[in-house]
């Protein structure tokens, strides 16, 4: 049995949700977006126009600064230059304000192939980069929160049996029970298939503990509130182990958005080429 902790310790590790970045964020893209509505609805306002080219402009500026975020994760003397996580909320900034005023730019319509390929480019790596921001937070949020309430759980689950029976703890068929679906929930199968079936499956393997530690908790005092408290561990390491499964899942996610980029950055070089060429 683990050690006692105190779920006080515990709680005060909780991180804290900053919001002020989040509505800073979110005024400067209505900004943005105030901005382009107001600029396209003036007459003469096209793509070519002088309002409308310095648009586009500025959006494939602030695209282009987009890159900044992975040379600053990869460059070491670029370190000192502010925590990742603020980089990476400027980094999903820019990925938004950058493909608006693109779209404000094109009048949200395109005139030619090339202008469509670069068009569906931009707006796919920008969905596909917000849809990872959401997984990433939730998981990374999520897994955190997950592992500190089955910590809690488990110390408060101790603490109970510290109680009765003068600390000898579960019976043995409980115990083992207990401790081999620990193990199986803790251990990441290896390959894509072998994590999916883990995933679907690990909610029987719970029933199926929770089934043999109840019926070896038979005649032990307190069994009903310590059957619940190992009810409730064993739910929370099913989802720890939900979660890091997903968390495996994400970097396949994080391979098809790089070669996303590729392809956006080809057909936007070709795109101004051929704006300038023709």
């Amino acid at each position: 049995m683990a050690p006692a902790a105190s779920s006080a310790s515990i709680k005060q590790t909780r991180p804290v949700p900053r919001r002020a970045p989040f509505l800073l964020a979110l005024l400067v893209i209505a900004l943005v977006a105030l901005f382009g509505w107001h600029a396209m609805s003036q007459p003469g306002f096209s793509s070519g126009s002088r309002t409308g080219y310095n648009i586009g402009l500025t959006g494939a500026v602030l695209m282009l600064i987009l890159f900044l975020y992975p040379l600053r994760k990869h460059v070491r003397w670029l370190s000192a230059a502010g925590p990742l996580r603020e980089w990476l909320n400027f980094h999903m900034l820019l990925g938004i304000c950058g493909p608006l005023l693109i779209l404000f730019h094109s009048r949200f319509s395109f005139d030619s192939t090339n202008a469509g390929i670069a068009m569906a480019s931009m707006l796919v790596v920008a969905g596909s980069g917000i849809v990872g921001r959401f997984i990433y937070t939730r998981i990374h949020h999520e897994l955190r929160g997950r592992k500190l309430a089955a910590m809690e759980l488990r110390a408060a689950l101790a603490e109970s049996l510290e109680r009765i029976q003068g600390g000898n703890g579960l019976p043995t068929a409980a115990k083992n029970a207990l401790e081999s679906f620990e193990a199986f929930a803790q251990r990441t199968p290896r390959g894509l298939i072998g994590r999916g079936l883990k995933f679907l499956l690990i909610g029987l393997r719970r029933y199926w503990t929770a089934w043999r530690i109840h019926r070896g908790l038979a005649g032990f005092p307190m069994h009903v509130r310590i059957a619940a408290q190992i009810d409730g561990y064993l739910l929370g390491l099913q989802r720890v182990a939900q979660f890091s499964i997903y968390e495996r899942l994400f970097s396949l996610w994080h391979l098809l958005h790089i070669p996303l980029v590729a392809l956006l950055v080809l057909s936007a070089i070709f795109h101004i080429v051929a704006v300038h060429m023709y």
